[in-house]
């Protein structure tokens, strides 16, 4: 009988990690490699890449730092080789790169009709095709062996319209489909072993939404204040709580799971408002 630690060691196992210089991609990046992965952290800043990658090293882990830009497929083929040849290998991608800009979002004092069209496609492309083209870089990869592990970062503006955020969440509601499509697609034709899913986390600060939801001097925007009420866990999240649920999701423990989006958010989701 397989042991319950073994069902989510992931030693041996190759991880990418987009976006990974994030608060929570970064968490996601440790988590992994805590695990036993050996971890590519994948983005276009590449001294951030490197310290990321540095702090797992120093930790005992196995990391690597590969600079690229997530639209670029050229500089993703480029770092698929480059692990490929260190590694022999790819098992896991996560794509935690993403985020919005304010110029594609809608103020309580504005309207929707004025959003410029370029924020909004820039919004689109980042969290759509910055999630689509690693897929298809990376996941080409683990076609050739018939077994990976792809996780998406949703949001839960994707399933519960949120005020402002009209760019974003149009985004990761495309992003939840578009990882059911890949479940169903890679699965049937490259087989069971290669499965796509999808955390969807609630709101954990980081370095995008902290003016939004905090003051200066600590205390609760308006904003965070209603987010803060309507999440029955009574606060927000800290990013190693999404550790947990990608490990299960990458490992063997969830060999039978997928085309399925995990909320990770306090409970904000199932909360009505009343």
């Amino acid at each position: 009988m397989r042991q319950i630690g073994g069902l989510f060691d992931l030693s041996g196992r190759v991880a990418i990690v987009t976006g990974a210089m994030g608060v929570l991609g970064g968490a996601m990046a440790r988590g992994l490699a805590a695990a036993g992965a050996r971890v590519g952290i994948l983005g276009r800043r590449e001294e951030l890449a490197k310290n990321v990658a540095e702090e797992i090293v120093d930790s005992d882990g196995e990391a690597l730092a590969l600079p690229a830009d997530v639209l670029e497929r050229e500089q993703l083929e480029g770092v698929r080789e480059v692990t490929l040849e260190r590694w022999g290998r790819v098992d896991i991608l996560v794509n935690a790169a993403g985020g919005n800009v304010p110029e594609a979002t809608v103020a309580d004092d504005a309207e929707v009709f004025g959003v410029p069209e370029d924020a909004l496609r820039g919004v689109i492309d980042l969290n759509l095709m910055g999630t689509l083209l690693p897929c298809q870089v990376f996941g080409e990869a683990m076609a050739r062996s018939g077994e990976g592990s792809i996780v998406n970062v949703s949001s839960m503006a994707a399933q519960r319209p949120l005020t402002r955020v009209v760019g974003y969440a149009a985004a990761k509601a495309a992003v939840e489909n578009l990882t059911r499509w890949l479940a169903v697609e890679l699965s049937v034709k490259h087989g069971a072993g290669l499965r796509a899913n999808a955390i969807s986390p609630g709101f954990f600060l980081g370095e995008q939404n902290r003016a939004m939801l905090l003051n200066e001097d600590g205390s609760l925007t308006e904003r965070g204040r209603k987010i803060v009420d309507h999440t029955p866990a009574g606060r927000f999240g800290e990013p190693e709580e999404l550790v947990g649920t990608l490990i299960w999701l990458c490992s063997p423990a969830a060999r039978f799971v997928n085309g399925i989006v995990v909320p990770v958010d306090g409970g904000f989701g199932a909360f009505s408002g009343v």
